[in-house]
């Protein structure tokens, strides 16, 4: 029984990665080119943000490394340039590299945090809302009309604003990260909440549902425990959409000078930084900070389209 049962496990386990690989979303995801080409630089910067310690050349915040005398390198295949310092060098000596791995990290962190947050607090009032409706259901539906008249990126440096003025701005810098979550996952529920409301009112009227009302199953469980599982298709659909869109307002955030700390510094700040020196000649410190950006959120939403597809029945 001891030697079967490890055989047993990985023969198992084998089945389950054969399936999954010849699976329909499977199969979407290999036969379209463009959808393996963004998977693929979506996994770069993850990994490269995961393991940024070890994988950027240089560490741009040990104060030990960093001379002031490399301020203002060039990128290295340009005349002046260094090559310890393969994009160049910021007004502080850093490497541009360095900082972009380290930049995404940040990036990618905060707005993988954040989507988790406003998913959550979107598909509770989702699920809430589109079960139990009346006046719950009309409070919270004029809540999310009102918010969505005003942009995305005004909602949030309204909130990130209101936090600033009750913290006090010695405070704010200790939970800048927090924050700039906060205030991003706030401004991004309604999309959840509203796609999760309209397909729970679908649910809740088919046989499922009405069989565990007649066994005396509370609302709650027959949220979380039958509707729940059935709306997370759209759900995971606007979470890789929404990934992007957090990614470039943390990035429009620190630009403005709103965002984390200078200190630990996002893409958006290497880019408000770069963009103080970009008519003195000095191009590459905002150049390659922005195509990273730019890069990093079309890849991510050539994954939320590509998911957006494969999940639609209509078009399979």
């Amino acid at each position: 029984m001891s030697q079967s049962a490890p055989i047993a496990d990985s023969l198992d386990t084998a089945g389950l990665a054969r399936r999954a690989w010849n699976s329909d979303l499977a199969y979407s995801f290999r036969r379209s080119k463009v959808t393996v080409v963004a998977g693929v630089i979506t996994l770069i910067y993850m990994l490269s943000a995961l393991f940024a310690p070890w994988v950027a050349p240089h560490d741009p915040y040990d104060l030990a490394s960093v001379s002031i005398m490399d301020s203002f390198l060039p990128p290295a295949w340009i005349e002046g340039g260094d090559s310890r310092f393969l994009l160049g060098t910021d007004n502080v000596g850093r490497d541009v590299l360095s900082t972009i791995i380290h930049g995404s990290r940040i990036s990618l962190g905060v707005g993988f945090a954040s989507v988790f947050i406003a998913a959550s607090l979107g598909v509770t009032l989702g699920l809430i809302s589109g079960y139990v409706g009346g006046r719950l259901d009309a409070v919270i539906m004029r809540i999310a009309e009102v918010q969505l008249s005003f942009p995305d990126i005004l909602i949030a440096l309204l909130i990130d604003g209101v936090i600033r003025s009750i913290l006090g701005p010695g405070a704010h810098g200790n939970i800048a990260f927090v924050v700039v979550i906060a205030a991003i996952s706030l401004a991004y529920w309604v999309q959840f909440a509203r796609t999760v409301r309209a397909t729970t009112m679908v649910e809740k009227g088919k046989d499922y549902v009405q069989a565990a009302r007649v066994a005396g199953k509370g609302t709650f469980y027959i949220m979380f425990k039958h509707l729940l599982p059935n709306v997370m298709g759209p759900v995971l659909v606007i979470a890789t959409i929404s990934l992007a869109l957090a990614i470039v307002t943390e990035a429009t955030l620190s630009f403005l000078g709103v965002g984390v700390p200078p200190t630990q510094p996002s893409l958006g700040t290497l880019i408000r930084v770069g963009n103080d020196f970009l008519f003195s000649g000095e191009w590459w410190i905002t150049l390659f900070p922005g195509v990273a950006l730019a890069i990093m959120g079309l890849s991510v939403n050539l994954l939320g389209d590509w998911l957006r597809d494969a999940l639609n029945p209509k078009l399979r």
